[in-house]
């Protein structure tokens, strides 16, 4: 009896892994990784395309050049959220788009406007860092502790 029970626990088991197997669709994680290495590469080139015109065309320093880039990368990727563009690029190259600075920049536009029908200060205002707000909070803190804890050891 006790063996007959186990017998069916696994029969049960068996089914059961057989049909996960049969609806699950594939991973396409070689595709995936394609994909997000390419775009997010791009992005990095596109950033670096933006620097090098800083120096060579506005006169810019590499510090200021950085900042330049980094200020169009978040703008770019901003308008690109606005008109519904960057969303469309972001779920076909997944975590190609979340790493680079435009990641930054999608987590702050998209709840702005998700919330925009709720006015612009309960909605837009308070909505809009409710991704990005962690990042800075722990992010700003971090680089706090870290530079009491360069200026202690550097002592």
């Amino acid at each position: 009896m006790q063996h007959h029970k186990k017998s069916a626990k696994q029969a049960v088991i068996e089914n059961y892994a057989a049909l996960v197997r049969r609806v699950t669709p594939k991973s396409k994680v070689g595709q995936g990784c394609l994909r997000s290495f390419w775009v997010g590469g791009a992005i990095c080139v596109l950033g670096q395309a933006i620097a090098d015109f800083g120096i060579n065309y506005l006169g810019l320093t590499a510090s200021s050049a950085s900042t330049f880039a980094s200020m169009s990368l978040v703008f770019i990727t901003a308008l690109l959220t606005g008109i519904g563009i960057f969303d469309r690029i972001a779920r076909y190259a997944g975590a190609g788009t979340v790493v680079p600075i435009s990641g930054f920049a999608n987590a702050m536009v998209s709840p702005a406007m998700e919330f925009k029908p709720e006015g612009w200060v309960l909605g837009t205002g308070a909505r809009m860092f409710t991704i990005a707000g962690p990042v800075l909070v722990y992010g700003i803190a971090s680089s706090v502790i870290v530079g009491i804890l360069y200026y202690f050891i550097q002592w």
